[in-house]
């Protein structure tokens, strides 16, 4: 009967059918796609990855972290695989096992097969497998990925063999020389090797993995010129597998020679020279070469292009070694070159061969170019000054700018130049002479410097004063009138110039007369007239008197006067005559201008009219004057500027009465140098005044009004008193240095007691004023500061102070004033050098003198007295403040720092007013002593060093620093303890090596003790540090652990308790100590968290409740892991099946159930079918079913074994009971358990309808 039989038409079918139903759907489609199988057969995962190891031997399994193979959905089936491609060579072979529910794919490789796995030729194989089932229709495919693993069967060779350098012998230590090479075509640690010598080099040094052979020790061509080094390479792997042949050799011929390695290089340092640098240096170049010995020394520096004229040269001085300086061989030519030189300097060594440096190009700047150039600070000076003015007046000052030191101006020769003179150091411009005398209103003087290649023009206005006295066109006048001429008749005419302008040059006459004369004057025209009738007989025969011209000029006018002479009547016919005649005497070269020489005298008989002299031969040069009244003879203009050293003059005169002539008389003059008597004149007497007498005394009643006005002839216009100073004027003053131009130092008082002009004082320094420093003003007399005044350049003036005035003939007077100039603080102190240094050993003790500077002030007392002071910042050095001496004041150490560069102050004590200063630098240069231990760095090391490195392989590289120069600086290494000699140091390199193999197993830390000493002498100092090597372990891991099997059967009873042992897994691994210790874990499967391995033992045990009904059985992946420092593990496939226990009631299909049977049925009509399921695959045959319940009067009966509910003899009726409500029970086989309990049964309820 159908299992659904019973179901009500239209009753939704139960879950179980609909996933039935959904699964052959799903099967279905599943058969048409390639690599999968109907439903239910098909590879666990599309795509497996295998390995398996090259070289491996005939049926040699490939290894899976995972199954594969397909699982049984039915245990009839049975399973092929066969690999359909990727195996062309025909290395594999599928097997099929069968473990409970799965079939394992175990593919191996084929015996009998010459072909075995090489990774270098292929290292992976693709498989393509298909799974059937014989006797069916199902297939399945799936992909295997076989990796081929490498093994160590290839050793390592040497590509080139054979090498070859050439090195310098003075190589740096550590210097990478060469690079051998050597390949190995095995992969990963397989493929790994070292580099080693074959025999102990001390010398150089293999970097045991790169290849690279270092520098480790000193070259020295002399002692050995070549080295044959064999290098071997050896694989890792051989060492481990107890295999020491070495795979492949190369040898590497060092070949060493004294390279000229470096060419000079030059640096250079450009210099603008000071314009009063005797030796101007333009340039500094400095010469480095960084070859040793020969090939380091600088042969010679050469200017090969650029100097044409052949005027630098190189000379080699300096501090230091290779320091030369640029200079000029002789006058360097700017002007052809403005821009200045473009030199070329190469430099040469004396290395073999020769190597030169580079061109270097060296511009060399016209320093004219980018100076001030000197010139006047005007090229036009435009002054003016009184035509009063006197020798000694300032007329300009002139300067170039800037000033050289050695400065000089000059005036150029010129008709002008002899009137001015010129202070050659101060470039004041001073009046030589007086000019009032020389009829001009422009002077240009042409002032240049020394060299006379620059020029300025002084252009001197002369500025009209009233210098010039009225003169009369005669010196006198004489008229003759009748005495019977009418009143107003014009009896003369006088007339006079004056070269003044303006009202300066304005003139008016007058008469001077006391008495009452019968002429009168016209002031503008000079014409004289009478004015009254004229009586022979009752007045005087004869008339003088004086007519005087004057100007309208100021501050004072000028007068002149001129005698008239008006004759009634007279006739004159004697001539007069001279007193003294045939005069000679002598003068000095010297004698001042308008001195008095002699006077000469003659007399006139006739009415003793008045006479005139004059000069008719003798003086064409005009050095002479004779007043024509007086007769004095004086000098007229000075000897000194007419170029006459010694000469004579020989003068002829002559006297006149107007009308007759004197016989003329001789005045010879000398002149000579040095000083002259006073009475120096002789002359011969002619006695003619005696022979006159008598008359004189006769006409002297007719004449005494008259001639009482000859005593006030020229009262007015004769300049009688000279200048004189005032009872005031000191004999010395004393100024201070720093007072300022313009400034007022004294005002000098003078008087002439004249008047008018003849009165006028004006002040002159004469002389005395050798640096200009002072001017007077010429009309005031106030003396001032002209130019700065440099106590220290001159202490002391001795002015000249002349006056003047301004009479005529002009008189003079001087006196002597001395100046002293006081000391100010206007020089800072000057110290002797421009710079120090000194050279001092580091270990000198504080207090030790090093140096003294020394600074000095001009000026005086405390202005002049120099303290000293350390500006630089430093507590190393200082300064003793009056001596100057420069002491050591703390430790010094070079090491720190090597030289100081001090600012040292020297400054003045100056009481008042700001102090001045002056700095100098002082360099100090410390000299090396041994005093620092080398030091170490870092000051520890640490290494890690594989165990299995070569013996001779460099570990470690010492490192120290030792700041000392020399010997001492020089530093040697040594191992306090070597550990039995496994290692070695090199002496000067500090390379420490393995002289013995090392082995982590043994030891795996060793602390080495290095000390580094230094060859100072006397004592030489050293220092210890710490080496830390810790030994690094080697993979030594060579065996995989494996088990017997790959994969075990195990089973548990689903009641056990937690812990339980299930079974044990055991592996075994070849290695020893750790590498063959084994653990073991599960790390996959679908037991994963049910089961617990331990992890030594291997014992599989349950880790929760285990429930056959819900999980029959479990897979669980087993892996065995070494502890290697590389571990390797195998894995193993456990299945265990969990075995029932009688632990679960029946179960109904339906809790209740309604069936419908037609009333009056007949017996054993079929009701319902009881459907009942016992979970425990033990008691599902053997159920029990009994009605407990609702059937009091046997109307239904239940079969016992199969549960079908039929009717029986007793007939149903509706009308009285239209349903029955039915109760059975279902009871299962009874399993003893540890409770003993009974069986366990289910109960059904039923309704009828």
């Amino acid at each position: 009967m159908d299992r659904t039989m019973g179901y009500c038409v239209g009753t939704r079918p139960p879950p179980s059918c609909l996933i039935l139903l959904l699964l052959k759907l799903l099967a279905t489609v599943s058969q048409g796609l390639p690599g999968t199988g109907p439903l239910g057969f098909h590879f666990t995962h599309p795509v497996y990855n295998a390995t398996v190891c090259e070289n491996s031997a005939a049926r040699t399994y490939v290894h899976s972290q995972g199954r594969m193979g397909i699982t049984l959905i039915d245990l009839s089936w049975d399973v092929k695989y066969r690999i359909v491609s990727g195996d062309e060579e025909g290395f594999f072979k599928a097997e099929e096992v069968i473990i409970a529910d799965f079939c394992f794919l175990r593919i191996r490789t084929k015996g009998g097969n010459s072909a075995i796995l090489n990774r270098e030729i292929q290292d992976n194989y693709l498989l393509i497998v298909k799974g059937s089932v014989r006797g069916e229709d199902l297939e399945a495919w799936t992909k295997v990925n076989i990796q081929v693993l490498d093994m160590n069967d290839l050793r390592p060779l040497f590509s080139p063999t054979t090498y070859s350098v050439t090195i310098a012998e003075s190589t740096p230590l550590r210097t990478s020389v060469a690079q051998v090479t050597a390949t190995d075509a095995d992969i990963g640690s397989n493929g790994e090797f070292y580099y080693y010598f074959k025999n102990k080099v001390d010398l150089f040094s293999v970097h045991p993995t790169s290849g690279v052979i270092s520098l480790s020790g000193r070259l020295n061509y002399d002692e050995k010129n070549r080295y044959d080094l064999e290098i071997l390479a050896v694989d890792r792997g051989m060492k481990l597998y107890g295999n020491n042949g070495v795979s492949s050799t190369a040898k590497l011929y060092v070949h060493i020679e004294r390279v000229n390695e470096h060419s000079p290089t030059l640096h250079v340092v450009t210099h603008v020279p000071f314009s009063l640098d005797k030796e101007p240096t333009y340039a500094v170049v400095t010469v480095d070469d960084l070859d040793e010995g020969a090939n380091g020394e600088i042969e010679s520096v050469s200017i090969v292009a650029g100097d044409p004229l052949d005027q630098f040269f190189l000379v080699k001085e300096g501090r230091w070694m290779n320091e030369y300086k640029i200079k000029e061989r002789k006058k360097v030519d700017w002007g052809s070159f403005p821009y200045g030189y473009n030199l070329t300097l190469q430099a040469k060594d004396k290395g073999s061969p020769q190597k030169f440096s580079a061109a270097k190009i060296v511009h060399i700047a016209n320093p004219q170019r980018d100076t001030v150039p000197v010139k006047f600070e005007k090229e036009m000076y435009d002054v003016s000054i009184s035509e009063f003015s006197p020798p000694g007046v300032v007329v300009a000052i002139v300067k170039l700018s800037p000033e050289p030191l050695d400065v000089e101006y000059k005036l150029s020769p010129g008709e002008d130049a002899q009137y001015f003179k010129i202070n050659p150091r101060s470039g004041l411009i001073v009046t030589a002479q007086p000019l009032n005398t020389i009829k001009k209103e422009v002077y240009k003087l042409g002032v240049t410097n020394k060299e006379g290649d620059l020029k300025a023009q002084v252009t001197v206005g002369i500025e009209d004063a009233n210098d010039h006295t009225p003169e009369f066109q005669q010196p006198l006048y004489d008229a003759f009138v009748n005495e019977s001429v009418p009143v107003g008749t014009s009896v003369l005419m006088v007339s006079a110039s004056d070269k003044d302008k303006g009202e300066n040059g304005y003139i008016t006459y007058s008469i001077a007369s006391l008495n009452l004369l019968p002429f009168a004057i016209n002031q503008f025209t000079g014409v004289i007239s009478t004015t009254e009738e004229l009586d022979f007989e009752s007045s005087p025969e004869t008339y003088r008197f004086i007519v005087r011209a004057s100007d309208w000029g100021s501050p004072y006018r000028h007068e002149s006067e001129v005698n008239v002479t008006i004759r009634i009547g007279n006739v004159n016919d004697n001539s007069p005559l001279f007193e003294k005649v045939a005069c000679q005497g002598v003068i000095s070269y010297d004698f001042p201008v308008g001195g008095h020489i002699t006077a000469v005298s003659a007399i006139d008989i006739d009415e003793l009219e008045l006479v005139k002299y004059k000069i008719i031969s003798g003086n064409e040069l005009g050095f002479f004057y004779l007043n024509p009244d007086s007769g004095v003879l004086q000098l007229k203009k000075s000897l000194m500027n007419s170029g006459i050293k010694n000469g004579n003059f020989a003068l002829r005169i002559t006297a006149t009465d107007g009308e007759n002539f004197a016989d003329p008389m001789s005045v010879n003059i000398s002149v000579l140098h040095g000083k002259v008597s006073s009475k120096s004149f002789s002359c011969r007497e002619t006695r003619v005044a005696q022979k006159l007498a008598e008359k004189l005394l006769i006409k002297a009643k007719a004449n005494g009004k008259l001639n009482l006005e000859d005593g006030f002839l020229d009262f007015y216009s004769v300049n009688r008193q000279g200048p004189h100073f005032d009872k005031s004027f000191p004999s010395d003053v004393a100024v201070k240095e720093n007072l300022p131009v313009g400034a007022n130092i004294l005002k000098i008082k003078a008087y002439d007691a004249d008047s008018g002009f003849n009165g006028k004082v004006l002040f002159t320094i004469s002389d005395g004023n050798t640096d200009s420093c002072f001017n007077i003003d010429m009309e005031t007399g106030q003396l001032k500061v002209l130019l700065p005044m440099d106590r220290e350049h001159t202490d002391l003036y001795l002015l000249n102070i002349t006056i003047y005035d301004l009479g005529n003939p002009q008189k003079s007077s001087w006196r002597l004033l001395t100046i002293n100039v006081e000391d100010a603080n206007d020089n800072s102190p000057v110290f002797l050098q421009d710079s120090y240094s000194v050279n001092i050993l580091e270990s000198s003790s504080i207090g030790t003198e090093i140096i003294q500077v020394e600074a000095r002030d001009k000026d005086l007392g405390s202005n002049g007295e120099v303290t000293y002071s350390v500006l630089t910042d430093t507590q190393q050095f200082a300064i003793n403040s009056s001596t100057g001496i420069v002491y050591v004041a703390d430790q010094l150490d070079r090491e720190s720092k090597a030289n100081y560069s001090l600012k040292i102050e020297a400054r003045d004590r100056a009481e008042s007013g700001q102090q001045l200063f002056s700095v100098v630098t002082l360099k100090v240069f410390l000299d090396d002593v041994n005093d620092c231990s080398p030091a170490f760095i870092p000051s520890s090391y640490s290494v890690k060093v594989l165990e299995d490195l070569p013996v001779g392989t460099v570990i470690a590289w010492l490192e120290t620093h030792d700041p000392d120069l020399g010997l001492g600086g020089q530093v040697r290494y040594s191992l306090v303890n070597d550990y039995n000699g496994r290692f070695e140091i090199d002496k000067a390199s500090g390379a420490i090596r393995l002289s013995k193999e090392l082995d982590y197993e043994k030891q795996q830390f060793y602390n080495l003790t290095v000390r580094a000493k230094d060859k100072g002498r006397p004592v030489s100092l050293s220092s210890v540090s710490f080496v830390e090597v810790e030994v690094v372990d080697v993979n030594e891991n060579l065996h995989t652990p494996y088990f017997p099997d790959f994969a075990v059967v195990g089973s548990v009873k689903e009641n056990s308790r937690i812990g339980t042992s299930v079974l044990q897994v055991a592996a075994q691994d070849d290695d020893s100590g750790r590498d063959g210790e084994i653990q073991y874990s599960i790390r996959d499967g679908s037991g994963l968290g049910r089961f617990n391995i331990d992890d030594e033992s291997g014992v599989i045990s349950t880790a929760d409740i285990l429930d056959r009904e819900t999980t029959g059985s479990y897979w669980l992946t087993v892996y065995a892991t070494d502890r290697g420092v590389v571990p390797l593990y195998s894995t193993i496939e456990v299945y265990i099946e969990i075995e029932d226990v009688n632990d679960n009631a029946p179960l109904t299909s339906e809790p209740i159930y309604y069936p419908v049977v037609m009333e009056n049925s007949p017996k054993d009509v079929s009701v319902i079918q009881i459907q009942a399921e016992d979970p425990d695959s033990s008691s599902n045959e053997k159920l029990t079913y009994r009605i407990t319940s609702g059937n009091p009067q046997n109307f239904f009966a239940i079969n016992t074994k199969t549960g079908l509910i039929t009717t029986t003899s007793r007939k149903l009726d509706r009308e009285q009971q239209a349903e029955h409500f039915l109760e059975v029970e279902i009871s299962g086989a009874f399993v003893p358990t540890r409770s003993c309990g009974p069986s366990r049964g289910g109960r059904a309820a039923f309704a009828f309808l």
